[in-house]
């Protein structure tokens, strides 16, 4: 499965399937386009580790406040990299090439929640003035970007 957004190359994720006991972990196969990402996102019950199988990725997590500082490094075939459980983290291919990485997350159930997703794509919808006063914008910018996600995440 691989899909663009709006231009964008995305990335595929394979779950290993659902099974009454994984021992409390659980892995995922993500295959990258060019230039593809997996955007910023949490998993509020799993720390995750992260295999670079091909390829070159940018990886990082923001932790929280009140410093927010962006942890991140450039990964390539073999360099491994830990997500800390509930911080923002995201990995983005930098290269013209495929990319190929193994996540293992320390919950059966681990949960993701995509930011921008949960944010502009909430149904029902945010009010685009709250919206726009809690990140300083404009109420019209808002909307716009609302306009750009749905809940599915397609």
């Amino acid at each position: 499965m691989s899909y663009t957004y709006k231009s964008v190359p995305c990335v595929a994720a394979f779950f290993m399937p659902h099974q009454e006991n994984t021992l409390g972990i659980s892995a995922v196969r993500i295959d990258y386009a060019p230039y593809g990402q997996n955007a910023p996102h949490i998993h509020p019950r799993a720390t995750e580790i992260l295999v670079v199988l091909e390829g070159t990725l940018l990886v990082g997590f923001v932790t929280s406040n009140p410093n927010n500082t962006l942890i991140s490094k450039v990964l390539k075939k073999g360099d491994v990299f830990v997500f800390p459980i509930g911080l923002i983290h995201f990995q983005f291919n930098i290269a013209n090439t495929n990319a190929v990485s193994i996540a293992a997350l320390s919950s059966q159930n681990p949960g993701v929640i995509t930011i921008a997703n949960a944010v502009f794509g909430s149904d029902p919808a945010f009010n685009p003035d709250f919206l726009a006063k809690a990140f300083r914008l404009d109420a019209n910018v808002v909307k716009s970007f609302q306009a750009k996600f749905w809940m599915d995440g397609n």
